[in-house]
């Protein structure tokens, strides 16, 4: 359960704020859109080596 203190004063859109960054942190909402659809481990492999191969290519072009 994420609990958010509220000061004494403050306004509820930055407490609301407060939570949402709480939520993007734990990865909650991440988590969930995940779970709403499977995806095979093979996919899963794929996507990675494709994530990291976009990675290592900007890292080289940074690099000259």
């Amino acid at each position: 359960m994420i609990i958010v203190p509220v000061k004494e004063g403050e306004s509820i859109d930055r407490s609301l704020k407060k939570l949402k960054r709480k939520f993007e942190k734990t990865g909650v909402v991440k988590e969930l859109r995940e779970r709403q659809k499977f995806t095979k481990p093979s996919v899963k492999n794929r996507e990675a080596h494709l994530k990291a191969v976009y990675i290592q290519k900007l890292q080289i072009n940074e690099e000259m």
